[in-house]
């Protein structure tokens, strides 16, 4: 018997992840009512139970992000307006209700302490990834990442996540995404814009910047 969409990427969720980890709350009740609980379980296993991401991996981190940016985010995945192999299926099974307690439970989660820590050394002030990070290009339009971001790129409200936090693959990839066009849920196109006027060496360098800036000594949300 051939299953309902929905119901094959749950049961492909529960056959090929363990059955640990599943978040607290809002998604322990998902996991109850059956419908969710596979998505559940795919997203701690690859962010992990305390939120914090793999950054080897390039898996962001969630823990302590901003609902809304989350919930979108998820919304987007759905709708096709954020390309992902991975995040479609999931976000697809899930309903609106069950979208919005999944943001709700990340965001709640405090950041890991290890996060306050850089996870590597700062580039000196002057480096590629600095100057673009803090000054922009503007002979290309480019602002300094930090005026929407936020200071060393805390994040800003629903918008403007933060990239402190976030290892430097997942925010070149994210990078490279808005310039291949496999993601276009940006205010105004802004990042497409941004992202089109970066080479690669570009890239490398403001995502390395921005993946060595430490958030606050308690591991607090931004």
């Amino acid at each position: 018997m051939r299953l309902p969409m929905r119901n094959t990427a749950l049961t492909v969720a529960l056959l090929i992840l363990p059955a640990t980890g599943v978040l607290a709350a809002g998604a322990t009740a998902i996991a109850r009512q059956g419908n969710g609980r596979g998505a559940a379980v795919a997203c701690a296993s690859c962010h992990g139970a305390d939120g914090g991401g793999q950054a080897a991996a390039g898996v962001p981190r969630l823990a302590g992000l901003n609902t809304a940016y989350l919930l979108k985010q998820l919304n987007d995945f759905a709708n096709g307006t954020r390309e992902n192999a991975t995040m479609q299926p999931i976000a697809t099974a899930l309903s609106k209700l069950e979208r919005k307690a999944m943001a709700a439970d990340y965001s709640a989660m405090p950041v890991p302490a290890s996060f306050a820590k850089p996870a590597a050394a700062i580039p000196a002030a002057d480096s590629l990834g600095a100057r673009l990070a803090l000054r922009g290009r503007w002979d290309k339009q480019v602002p300094g990442c930090v005026q929407c971001h936020g200071p060393h790129g805390v994040g800003v409200g629903a918008h403007f996540p933060p990239l402190a936090g976030q290892s430097a693959p997942y925010i070149a990839a994210q990078l490279n995404d808005w310039k291949k066009g496999t993601r276009r849920n940006d205010p105004l196109e802004l990042m497409q814009h941004v992202s089109s006027a970066l080479d690669k060496q570009d890239i490398k360098a403001v995502s390395t910047w921005f993946a060595a800036q430490s958030l606050n000594a308690e591991g607090a949300t931004p």
